[in-house]
């Protein structure tokens, strides 16, 4: 069934709407489908306009498009983009006052708004989701929707409940938008949300402006090669590393030889983030040194060099990263220090997220323990210390154990509510509805009182007056809405049925083992692709497209260092200790390790893997809780491979 009829041509719509001449490569088959009323998938490469594919869409659609955004800069640029045409479009996020969200909820409600940008997390908010299900859509939007699958570069627990929030909304069309997707990952993507492999629409991934420099060097060498390297390149410059302290130490050398230049991390507060990032988009800082949480939906197109000072994290990360460069097709550098001295803590990071078999255990366990009546509910920071499984692997369990059918999500809660009134609320109740005369009352006579804050007391409430948890919100949210009463909220509660008949511990214990074993191993062997992708002697671009799927990109660019007659060949790293040096030691780590554990928490069980994310660095639930940190050899050896570690503590502990 068609969603859409004009009879004005789309590029007369799309000069008037937006001020381009022509829609792009991709752009308008994309959005013909949608109108056609087909889901599609859109497989473009970073910076070639997958935005306006939704963007243009939604302003021929009846109803609100509801646009699903990992980051809240993101949504921010974006909505900026939007505004400047004119088009109403808003974001719920948590940077937000009380006054500003109920402002765009208004807006959504009596339709002035148009396109909603939220993360994936607001499904989870009780107030949003009643909202939302009094709201006509009209089309879900994707961004990033690699997350999706599982077999994706950043796999997000979250977004694989998105068809499901899809079908109980009832919205009629969905857009999926990736930049970096695999045949595999397309396909996974596709089938979640039932997209035909027709609708899948993949541009070329070639990009002819972009050179690609992979230069071999030792670790030593590499912050003089960098000042070279931004010396003879003129322009933005971004600068990636792995880890926060690098991001700094580099931004300061560099800052102490006159470079203009900030470090950009997720250890700095939000303000300090926009504001580096608004700098440097005006071009007031000419260096950025970030991490990767800096990059997704920044919208520079003169960014001339991507550095990569460390090694990225896969392929996938690779090409999103230095496609930031070059966005206006003028031509940019994108370079590789090239050096495996950063391997190690790359596959470090995959071995400390894999919770060990026991773990496993005390998850399950807990489920059954606390289940009462077939009824699960948690807290997940509170789930995490109690299994020492970290919260992003902890969410993927859950996830599987959703898949699995042995528990399924009934609706989650902050387990505390409190309210200061501001208002007169006796002479408030001339203004509530006539159908919540009565609950308001009640609701009145349910508070109890702490000085000014007042609980509601949902049990009472519900014995007395019949009312749910959610009327008595419902009544709350409406004072709050017209400045009655502040209503705070915290503890995030999850509350999930237990379906008996598919809970066999021991079944789903061996899956989960299974599921997280398969998990580590795709994820180093995603390390080892990248590693032997930089190291092919063929033309670097044409295998970069061919990864994602593009047969058509040239056989030789002529601007890469293979097509160069530079082939990379990883130097040997020096310096290393002797292993017997470094084994030396151990014996003493591990034992003030083992009784600083065994005083603070008797039961948690002390493993050869435990030790080895210990000594690694590698940030467990349990270090934090015991103050781990603090001991002399917490992160001793965290420039070491994981699995070496892991040997030489497992031989010690079989020989003692």
């Amino acid at each position: 069934m068609e969603l859409f009829f004009s009879m004005i041509p789309m590029e007369n719509a799309l000069h008037s709407l937006f001020g381009f001449e022509g829609f792009r490569e991709g752009q308008k088959q994309t959005i013909e489908q949608l109108m056609a009323g087909h889901s599609a998938l859109a497989v473009f490469p970073t910076g070639s306009g997958k935005s306006l594919c939704y963007q243009f869409t939604a302003t021929q659609l009846p109803n609100l498009t509801l646009v699903i955004s990992p980051l809240i800069a993101l949504m921010h640029d974006q909505l900026d983009f939007l505004r400047s045409k004119g088009i109403a479009a808003a974001s719920l996020d948590s940077s937000q006052s009380k006054e500003e969200s109920q402002a765009v909820m208004t807006g959504v409600q009596n339709g002035t708004i148009k396109i909603l940008m939220i993360s994936v997390e607001r499904f989870k908010n009780e107030r949003f989701r009643r909202f939302i299900k009094r709201i006509s859509i009209s089309m879900l939007v994707v961004d990033e929707a690699h997350c999706i699958s599982e077999w994706g570069h950043n796999f997000r627990p979250d977004y694989l409940k998105l068809p499901s929030y899809q079908q109980e909304l009832a919205i009629p069309l969905v857009l999926l938008l990736t930049a970096t997707a695999t045949r595999r990952v397309q396909r996974d993507m596709a089938q979640k949300f039932v997209i035909h492999p027709e609708h899948i629409v993949q541009t070329g991934f070639y990009r002819s402006n972009l050179d690609i420099d992979l230069i071999p060097i030792q670790a030593h060498e590499k912050l003089g090669k960098l000042k070279n390297i931004l010396n003879d390149t003129q322009g933005a410059s971004i600068v990636y590393v792995t880890q926060q302290k690098t991001a700094e130490d580099v931004a300061n050398a560099l800052r102490a030889d006159g470079y203009s230049v900030a470090a950009y991390h997720a250890g700095l507060g939000n303000e300090i983030r926009s504001s580096i990032q608004a700098d440097f988009m005006a071009s007031k800082t000419r260096i950025i040194v970030a991490t990767i949480a800096f990059g997704m939906g920044i919208d520079k197109s003169d960014i001339r060099l991507v550095v990569h000072f460390d090694l990225p994290k896969s392929i996938e990360n690779y090409s999103q990263e230095i496609g930031r460069a070059g966005r206006d097709n003028q031509p940019s550098r994108c370079v590789l220090l090239a050096s495996l001295e950063g391997l190690s803590t790359l596959e470090n990071f995959v071995y400390g997220d894999t919770p060990e078999a026991h773990d496993i255990d005390s998850l399950l366990r807990c489920i059954a323990e606390q289940t009462n009546d077939q009824e699960w509910e948690t807290q997940l920071y509170g789930l995490s210390n109690q299994t020492n499984i970290r919260t992003l692997p902890l969410k993927t369990l859950l996830v599987q154990l959703e898949l699995l059918d042995a528990i399924t999500p009934k609706y989650s809660y902050y387990a505390d509510v409190r309210l200061k009134w501001e208002g007169d609320r006796i002479a408030f109740a001339l203004r509530i509805p006539d159908e919540w005369q009565n609950a308001y009352q009640a609701v009145l006579k349910g508070i109890q009182y702490k000085k000014i804050w007042g609980t509601p007391d949902f049990n009472k409430l519900f014995n007395e007056s019949g009312l749910s948890r959610g009327d008595v919100l419902q009544v709350l949210e409406f004072a709050a809405d017209q400045n009655i009463l502040t209503l705070e909220s915290k503890g995030l509660t999850e509350v999930y049925q237990i379906n008996s008949n598919a809970f066999h511990h021991q079944t789903l214990a061996n899956q989960l083992h299974h599921y997280v074993d398969e998990k580590q191993i795709a994820e180093i062997e995603r390390i080892a692709t990248m590693i032997r992708f930089f190291q092919l002697e063929r033309c670097l671009n044409h295998n970069l497209a061919r990864y994602f799927g593009d047969k058509n990109a040239p056989e030789h660019c002529g601007h890469c260092s293979v097509c160069r007659g530079n082939p990379l060949i990883f130097t040997q790293s020096v310096g290393e200790n002797s292993q017997h040096e470094w084994q030396d030691q151990l014996t003493g780590y591990i034992k003030e390790f083992a009784q600083h554990i065994t005083s603070k928490s008797p039961n948690t069980p002390i493993t050869a893997v435990l030790i080895s994310r210990f000594l690694t660095g590698l940030t467990q639930p349990i270090f934090t809780k015991v103050k781990a940190r603090q001991l002399s050899g917490f992160g001793v050896y965290e420039e070491r491979s994981y699995l070496s570690v892991l040997e030489a503590v497992t031989q010690l502990l079989t020989d003692h």
